[in-house]
């Protein structure tokens, strides 16, 4: 890998690590492409082509995750939750919860709640297993593509 090559990455990754220590701040692409030093249509493309994914759906999906674990571990209302990650707008919070998890955020409360507690997993399963992929597909396991065996 040549110089420029890990330059774009480092400058990449500053503003991926940006959006997952701001996810609850209005981030826009001229900004996070602004942390990159690169236009915003540069950095919408290269983001996607380094991750896999636009930037705006990883912010989203980084925001998912987060109210995720917020239904999980507290008793806040969904409304609170939905503005403490970032949205600005509960029909949109609730339509991409929807989107990318596969069920509303109060179902997927009282889901959390009921299950009995699991057995005791190393976290770096854990945080595999309850990522959200992209699609609402159940994700691959560390990123090997899916050979067609049962979920």
């Amino acid at each position: 890998m040549n110089r420029a090559v890990e330059e774009n990455n480092r400058r990449l990754l500053r503003a991926r690590d940006a959006m997952d220590r701001d996810y609850a701040k209005p981030l826009d692409i001229p900004t996070l492409a602004g942390i990159a030093f690169v236009s915003p249509a540069h950095f919408i493309r290269a983001f996607r082509g380094a991750f896999g994914e636009t930037p705006h759906r990883y912010l989203q999906r980084r925001r998912v995750e987060r109210a995720m674990a917020l239904l999980r571990e507290t008793d806040r209302s969904v409304t609170d939750i939905c503005f403490d990650v970032g949205f600005t707008s509960l029909g949109t919070f609730s339509r991409t919860f929807h989107a990318v998890v596969g069920e509303s955020p109060s179902s997927y409360r009282r889901r959390t709640r009921a299950a009995p507690a699991p057995p005791p997993v190393p976290t770096c399963f854990g945080m595999a297993w309850l990522r959200p992929s992209s699609l609402g597909e159940r994700p691959s396991s560390f990123g090997e593509a899916d050979r067609g065996g049962p979920p």
